[in-house]
């Protein structure tokens, strides 16, 4: 069913509906209308990284984790996993009259923010840092949850529109001031690309303000860019209670009733939330007309009969067998396996069992199934932590001797009187003494890094504080490194860490972000070279916080990778293998359309000189050589992951569209400034950090166009 369709009959249906009948349905639990068979429907369901909230489901890696895999296609299967099993959950829970809370087919999903910051809670709900990595991400998965049959299989929801990323404490009554260019060049372009290449159903406003207007009634941005500039026509839900914020903290109005008036005028279709049981208070006192209350309730409608909600559809008999189901568990063990970033190896890993008859595993994430799954997750009928992963793995091959080492957070030293948490560094200490080599699991989980409002949040509403591990982990790391034993650190985390002394001092360093409940198998087949680690980092690793900006500054100088001044730690784009794959060859051609120049075609050779088959991923950056107020660093413009047997070399086309040689004045405006620019091919960034990791360099060449 196509959208003028859907529309003309969401006009009729709506049409017979009395006013107060309108306003129920602009709810996220709208009721039944049973005098016209419409059944009751609630609008909020999650899927951030599988169905979440709503029983078992398959669960994937965390968002930041599959976006470390740079795989479009990976994407695109997680997008239809999604949907397959939120079908099969809707078919079995509807023929049974329960229409509850996370069990409908409109998924808030995905969060399309920008990590501009490490210290942001919810920052591994996010693709990275990159605005061209983040919206290549988010398209195909949105196709593949939205699907292209008759009706729509799932619909998809962008958020959190915009200029969103903390701090979580203050999102309620926040305002992020932020400049037309900084809007145009990083905020914005990701929900774009949502709206014109993924034809996303679903928009969310964000809790907070933007240059002064809350996001869930904020014109510029809503009518301006969303529904203006880039034609949007699915619906705009608000972030749950956000339209509350309006008059009890942002006081850009006074009553609930100027809420409801500000934020149906604005375009602000459904509300989670409370403030739209005023939507009648609002009509009977003159406030706001009919006419308003039914546009939104129209466009609500339209999203309902394009999901065929009303209708016999395709997706109907798809059995609740489907949920999780082996051929959806391997997806999720392959995104598992993309997704780890080797980030140190001075040739331990991968680990030869056959010469290893004693492992040390400890750390407060080794055993933990909270370091699984970050947050918005769902239920997993199995869980496999690290240390049982290394368990399945080495059989009876090997002894394994573990300790937990220390709390997750709290310092078991410093308070002498807490029999809770007993200092346990001799027990590391004994561990490593018995054991070949040692695996020190550590980083956070969605207590130390969340979002605000959370029951499970220990420390500033969910942000972090800085980038040092807890002081209880810092102390059991330096334990570890101290006792001389072939070690390899592994870092579950959501974001940047300082590993300074991890990088430093091990043999081998992981990053493992929240890897899925079955992740911890996937750790371990890295660990022991089954599977070669071939993710790469979405956002950069900083040493330090003194490094950035303050973080309730929302300007981009010196954020991220594109206009980072200082060194990093680990840089955007960087992961290592143990193939030993490098660009050896490129060609950039220029393409016109009707006489005009409309991109490039870059054509790479890459080859695996390594002696271990793996999976890489090609990365081409672009830099404007003219216009002075292009982004100072070379930015992702294109990338492509190749698998390499020992010795292969492949040939790789990448397409870079006109918009990636474009560039931003300060009134926001986009454009074709230049002529002469610069294209680099890699395994990583152009950059001498990358290139000190790695060994390898970028090649690069000057084009004019």
């Amino acid at each position: 069913m196509n959208r003028e369709e859907a529309r003309k009959r969401a006009i009729e249906l709506v049409s017979k509906m009395t006013v107060d009948e309108k306003a129920s349905q602009l709810k996220f639990d709208s009721p039944a209308i049973e005098r016209l068979g419409v059944p009751a429907y609630n609008w909020w369901n999650e899927a951030l990284h599988g169905v979440a909230r709503a029983g078992t489901a398959t669960m994937f890696p965390q968002a930041i984790g599959i976006a470390a895999a740079f795989d479009k296609e990976l994407m695109k299967e997680v997008g239809e996993v999604i949907a397959t099993e939120g079908r099969a959950k809707y078919n079995e829970q509807s023929k049974r009259g329960d229409r509850d809370i996370y069990k409908g087919l409109t998924f808030w999903s995905p969060n399309v923010n920008i990590f501009r910051d490490p210290r942001w809670g919810r920052g591994h709900e996010t693709y990275g840092e990159d605005p061209f990595l983040t919206g290549s991400l988010a398209v195909p998965f949105i196709k593949g949850m939205q699907g292209n049959g008759e009706y729509m299989k799932a619909a998809a929801c962008a958020k959190h529109f915009a200029v969103h990323s903390g701090p979580e404490g203050e999102r309620h009554f926040f305002d992020a001031r932020t400049t037309k260019k900084d809007l145009e060049e990083t905020y914005l372009p990701a929900f774009e690309t949502c709206v014109k290449d993924g034809k996303v159903e679903a928009v969310m406003g964000a809790y907070n303000r933007t240059n002064g207007e809350p996001c869930c009634a904020n014109e510029p941005l809503m009518n301006g860019y969303l529904r203006g500039k880039w034609g949007f026509e699915g619906h705009y839900v608000s972030d749950c209670w956000a339209v509350r914020d309006f008059h009890e903290n942002h006081k850009v109005t006074k009553t609930p009733e100027e809420s409801v008036k500000l934020a149906l005028e604005t375009g602000c279709d459904v509300n989670c939330g409370c403030t739209y049981q005023k939507v009648m208070s609002a009509y009977e006192k003159g406030m706001i007309d009919e006419e308003t209350i039914t546009r939104s309730c129209v466009r609500l409608f339209t999203t309902r009969f394009l999901l065929g909600l009303f209708d016999k559809t395709e997706y109907d008999d798809i059995p609740y067998s489907k949920v999780e189901c082996k051929e959806h568990l391997d997806v999720a063990h392959r995104a598992a396996a993309e997704s780890i970033v080797l980030l140190k190896n001075d040739g331990i890993l991968p680990l030869k069992k056959e010469n290893i008859k004693t492992i040390g595993v400890v750390g407060p994430n080794a055993d933990s199934r909270g370091a699984l799954i970050g947050n918005y997750y769902g239920t997993s009928s199995q869980y496999i932590t690290v240390l049982e992963g290394i368990r399945e793995v080495i059989g009876d091959s090997a002894r394994i001797y573990y300790s937990e080492g220390c709390h997750l957070w709290k310092d078991n030293v410093s308070n002498l009187s807490d029999q809770s948490f007993p200092d346990r560094q001799s027990e590391v200490q004994t561990v490593a003494d018995y054991s070949d080599v040692l695996i020190v699991v550590l980083g956070l989980d969605e207590r130390l890094e969340g979002e605000e409002g959370d029951e499970s949040n220990q420390f500033a509403s969910g942000d972090k504080l800085s980038l040092e591990l807890p002081e209880s982990q810092r102390k059991l790391l330096k334990t570890a490194l101290e006792c001389g034993k072939p070690t390899i650190v592994i870092n579950m985390s959501g974001s940047a860490m300082n590993l300074t002394e991890a990088d430093e001092k091990a043999n081998a360093v992981i990053q493992a972000w929240y890897p899925g409940a079955l992740g911890g198998r996937d750790v371990a087949d890295i660990l022991f070279g089954k599977v070669s680690p071939s993710g790469k980092l979405p956002v950069t690793f900083y040493s330090s916080t003194d490094d950035l900006p303050d973080f309730k500054d929302y300007s981009m100088k010196n954020r991220t990778y594109r206009f980072f001044k200082g060194t990093p730690l680990y840089p955007f784009g960087y992961g290592l293998t143990y193939g030993k794959c490098a660009v050896t060859s490129m060609d950039v051609e220029t393409v016109a359309l009707d006489g005009e120049f409309d991109g490039a075609k870059v054509t790479v050779t890459v080859k695996n000189e390594g002696s271990a088959a793996t999976e890489d991923v090609v990365q081409i950056y672009i830099k404007d050589e003219e216009y002075e107020l292009a982004i100072p660093n070379p930015c992702l413009c294109g990338y492509e992951r190749v698998s390499l047997e020992s010795g292969e070399e492949k040939s790789v086309v990448i397409v870079l569209d006109r918009r990636a040689f474009t560039s931003v004045d300060e009134e926001g405006n986009r454009e074709l400034f230049s002529k002469k620019f610069k294209v680099y091919a890699g395994t990583s960034q152009p950059d001498k950090r990358s290139e000190s990791l790695t060994g390898v360099a970028c090649l690069e060449k000057e084009i004019e166009i």
